[in-house]
């Protein structure tokens, strides 16, 4: 089984291509770098169809960022991910691939709407504002796999994850997830011995994560029922923490001794977004099988592999 997958070098694609290689290993996964193929260029995107016989699509690149980012730009955030969607959805529709996985966002969903979100909730209500340019887009998308797969008869499904994190992050950077920055942050805190980390807002917004790996492992392991799956499926953890609470267990893992102020003014986005994974579960077996604390370690362990940093862990 060949695969093309999108977003080779970011934390999904990389964690996705290191489990395929052990466990998988009759996969062929094909994830050319943005150099050797440009996904917001239409011609290149055709021709990389066109010379490869796909059957199936895994399509997880995305402009990313954090809070700020997305304020800042969010014409970026719209503009380049419809063409990067539209060019590799329509691309795949054009060439014939009979299935395709799309990656949406928990950003996807209404803002502050009713807790756990299951999948009929999309466009229900308006959009959280600080990211809604990146959430348009991912609906965009999310619809047009939805009227091929109606349509055309392909299997173009589109899996919605809660917030993820990973060993494969980029630590420090403006497209590193919540508990990369997390990470950072409070172990660079430490070596400075600075006795305060800032939290933007209040800490009392709640996130629920899951760590990546739970999530590739369940796709590689479903990948002959793509056509049972609907055309929108939650994955989650199953629960959710403050922001606050994420700040603490990192704090814990590296003995961070220091204490957290609150910078009320920046914002903070949706108060809550957990996510029902009921059909999943109950259809597909999912579940998350790795702890959140032990994730968390094996985040802060991949941290000092990439800095050369010591968090010196204590617990």
């Amino acid at each position: 089984m060949r695969i093309f997958l999108t977003g080779g070098n970011g934390m999904l694609g990389r964690a996705m291509q290191r489990i395929a290689k052990v466990q998988f290993p009759d996969l062929e996964i094909l994830a050319p770098s943005r150099a050797e193929l440009p996904l917001d260029n239409r011609e290149a995107v055709n021709t990389f169809y066109a010379s490869n016989n796909i059957d199936i699509v895994i399509h997880g690149a995305a402009k990313v960022g954090g809070i700020a980012a997305n304020i800042a730009h969010p014409v970026d955030f719209l503009v380049q991910n419809l063409r990067i969607n539209d060019n590799v959805i329509m691309g795949a529709h054009d060439a014939n691939v009979g299935k395709l996985i799309f990656f949406g966002s928990s950003c996807m969903y209404p803002k502050d709407y009713r807790q756990p979100l299951v999948e009929t909730d999309l466009m229900a209500a308006p959009l959280e504002p600080t990211n809604e340019g990146y959430a348009l887009s991912k609906i965009t998308a999310a619809r047009l796999c939805e009227y091929i797969d109606a349509s055309d008869g392909r299997d173009y499904k589109t899996i919605i994850p809660c917030n993820l994190f990973g060993t494969e992050d980029h630590f420090g950077s403006s497209a590193s997830h919540l508990i990369a920055a997390v990470v950072t942050k409070i172990v660079e805190a430490k070596r400075n011995q600075d006795p305060t980390v800032t939290i933007w807002g209040t800490g009392n917004a709640r996130r629920e994560f899951l760590f990546v790996d739970d999530l590739v492992t369940f796709i590689l392991n479903t990948l002959d029922q793509i056509s049972d799956f609907p055309n929108y499926m939650n994955l989650g953890y199953g629960s959710d923490q403050s922001i606050d609470d994420y700040y603490k267990i990192v704090a814990n893992i590296v003995n961070y001794q220091g204490t957290f102020n609150y910078d009320t003014d920046k914002p903070e986005g949706m108060m809550q977004k957990l996510m029902d994974s009921t059909i999943a579960a109950e259809k597909f077996g999912w579940s998350a099988t790795t702890q959140m604390d032990e994730a968390v370690r094996q985040v802060v362990d991949a941290y000092d592999r990439q800095t050369g940093a010591s968090t010196k862990m204590e617990n």
